[in-house]
């Protein structure tokens, strides 16, 4: 018996659109990552990337538990000395609310370069308008 291994041209992405209005920020990123990675699928490779694209709308709105919201930091280093820059979850969600999702689904893949390219597949955006309505995207609730 040999071992299945999907091949490129079989495989089939599909598009969704997750609304993060008023869902956990951890608990989203980790259903996100798993349709990234297509761990939903029955034809899961590891070192294949099967997954769907996902774009997520409402990012500024997502909610965090416990005092997230002034404990968490996000480091940030210039490369010059004394460079390094610190903000807190509250800061980030103010100017750049994407960023807080693509890096808590960041973390939560692999650390190789098939993880580079599955990131290329999320779309995450501050408000309710998306440029990828050509692509038919269909709702997905986690």
């Amino acid at each position: 018996m040999k071992t299945y291994t999907p091949k490129e041209n079989e495989l089939k992405r599909e598009w969704f659109v997750v609304d993060a209005g008023g869902q956990i920020l951890g608990r989203l990123a980790s259903k996100l990552a798993h349709r990234l990675r297509g761990k939903h699928k029955p034809e899961f490779a590891p070192h294949v990337d099967n997954g769907d694209f996902l774009v997520v709308i409402n990012a500024a709105k997502v909610a965090v538990t416990g005092k997230k919201l002034d404990q968490k930091m996000y480091y940030k280093h210039t490369n010059y000395p004394g460079g390094l820059k610190e903000r807190t979850l509250r800061q980030m969600l103010d100017k750049k609310p994407e960023e807080v999702i693509r890096a808590a689904v960041k973390g939560m893949l692999p650390k190789n370069r098939l993880a580079r390219r599955l990131l290329t597949k999320l779309k995450v955006y501050a408000g309710t308008e998306h440029p990828h309505a050509p692509q038919k995207p269909t709702p997905l609730d986690l």
